[in-house]
Order: C-alpha cells, then sequence, then structure tokens
C-alpha cells in the first residue's frame, strides 16, 4: 500500500485548540468560525476545504496570528502565538507585487523590512527564482509578468525568509484552469524540494485530495472541521492521478463529508 508523506512527517508543528471568530457589525453579530481542533503536523502538505464563506480564510488569518480568535488558542511550536511571526509565511489569492520594482527588489522586500542587508540575500533570492523558472525576469516589473509568473514571483518572496510554516489562502484561485495545474505541479515540486509545512486553502475538492497528505474538511458557515482525511496516495504525483480509482473513491469521500456527494 502507497504512504503518504503524513505518515513519515515529524512531530506537531502547530495545535489549534478551541478556536472560534465572532465578527460583530452595525448589522448584528456574524459567527465565522467556531470550536476548530485541529493539528498541524511538520513537513505535511495540509488542505482545508470547504464551500465558499464556511470560514476558511479566517481560520488561515487566525493561524498566521493576523486575526485574534475571540475564543480558543494557536500553539507553534510549544507557544502560544500572539501576533505575526516570522516563522509563519502567508502567501494570498492577489500577489501583491509593488509595480515600481522589478521581480528581484519585489523578492528582497521582506528582508528590508526586517532590517537586514538585502545584499546579503541576493544569491539566494535569484536561486529562488531560478527554480520557478524567473531567472531571466529578474528585472522585469509585474506588470510584464504574467499572473502565474506574478505568482511564482510572490511565493519566492513568502520562501526567501525561510520561515517555518507556509499559509496559502487560494493563491491560484484568480488563475485559469491552465495556469492553476501548472501552478500545483510547480508548488508541489518546491514544497519538496523545500520540506516546508504547508497549510492551502481551496474550494476545490480535486484541488485538495489531489495536493495534500490531509484534507480538513469544513462545514458552512458556522465554520467547523467536521473530518480530516488521510489521503494515502503516492507521491510524486502527476496529473494521471486523477484517473485512478484510489482517487475518484477519495473525492467521493470528501465530497459526501462537505454533502454534496
Amino acid at each position: 500500500m502507497a504512504v503518504s508523506r503524513s505518515e513519515v512527517a515529524g512531530s506537531t508543528i502547530a495545535r489549534v485548540s478551541g478556536l472560534t471568530k465572532e465578527f460583530r457589525s452595525a448589522g448584528g453579530e456574524v459567527l465565522a468560525v467556531t470550536d476548530v481542533d485541529l493539528e498541524i503536523r511538520q513537513r505535511e502538505f495540509l488542505s482545508l476545504c470547504g464551500p465558499s464563506g464556511c470560514g476558511k480564510s479566517t481560520l488561515l488569518s487566525m493561524l498566521g496570528g493576523l486575526t485574534p480568535p475571540t475564543r480558543g488558542e494557536v500553539v507553534i511550536d510549544g507557544e502560544s502565538l500572539a501576533g505575526p511571526s516570522r516563522d509563519i509565511g502567508m502567501m494570498f489569492q492577489t500577489p501583491v507585487l509593488f509595480p515600481w520594482r522589478t521581480t528581484l527588489q519585489n523578492v528582497l522586500m521582506p528582508i528590508e523590512v526586517f532590517g537586514k542587508r538585502p545584499a546579503d540575500h541576493k544569491d539566494r533570492a535569484k536561486e529562488l527564482l531560478g527554480m520557478v523558472g524567473l531567472e531571466e525576469f529578474l528585472d522585469a516589473y509585474p506588470w510584464q509578468l504574467s499572473g502565474g509568473m506574478q505568482q511564482r514571483a510572490a511565493l519566492c518572496r513568502v520562501l526567501l525568509y525561510d520561515p517555518k510554516l507556509l499559509l496559502l489562502d487560494e493563491p491560484f484561485g484568480a488563475l485559469d484552469e491552465f495556469t492553476r495545474e501548472a501552478m500545483d505541479l510547480e508548488l508541489l515540486r518546491i514544497w519538496s524540494e523545500t520540506a516546508k509545512t504547508i497549510v492551502f486553502v481551496t474550494h476545490n475538492i480535486n484541488e485538495a485530495v489531489f495536493m495534500s497528505d490531509r484534507v480538513a474538511v469544513m462545514t458552512p458557515r458556522p465554520g467547523r472541521v467536521v473530518s480530516v482525511l488521510d489521503i494515502p496516495l503516492p507521491r510524486p504525483r502527476e496529473r494521471q492521478l486523477m484517473r485512478t480509482k484510489e482517487f475518484a473513491d477519495l473525492v467521493f469521500e470528501a465530497r459526501s463529508l462537505l454533502g454534496v456527494a
């Protein structure tokens, strides 16, 4: 039987306990996420999958320390998370590249923000850009790059300062289907080479099963993790895997948990 990477992953890197978020506005109170308990294992690829509006992005934002929970706790490497941390890197649906900066300058930006010398990290930035096929676009500006190329640059920017945990909020959701599939494979290759821990938000069930070691299935709002589904499919993964019965069975199981089978 094939062994998934989660079975050979390291110890727990993050733990979520009773995480709840309630937003208050003039229109009343909205319970976005409630009572989420979740364990994230070192070096695994974990997806949060659920329908639009179920609180996936809110949960990810709390994991990243950007949104304080109403109740509950996030613990990273044994320490309670009280805010943003350099050990956590986040990537969003849009690349957020500064138009007046070149590709290389955009990738080096976090180094400047952290008060370090960009020159000391330029070689590593170039190495990462080469890894994603952008070595010929170091001096290009964002408007000269395709959407997929911009997302590659944004991923390099997150990887440059070497966080322990990567949180990716539907980073390829705005791309066309063909580019998105190519970026999924690119991300899996980079993840394999860097041995990072990744939490990946998506509402695409096929994508979640294809990419992940485990899939945390969330209910409609208020978002709860109804089940965590193990994905014991072999790696490395290629698109042909999606034609197998094993893949189809896992997708059907995830759909059943979501109530859309």
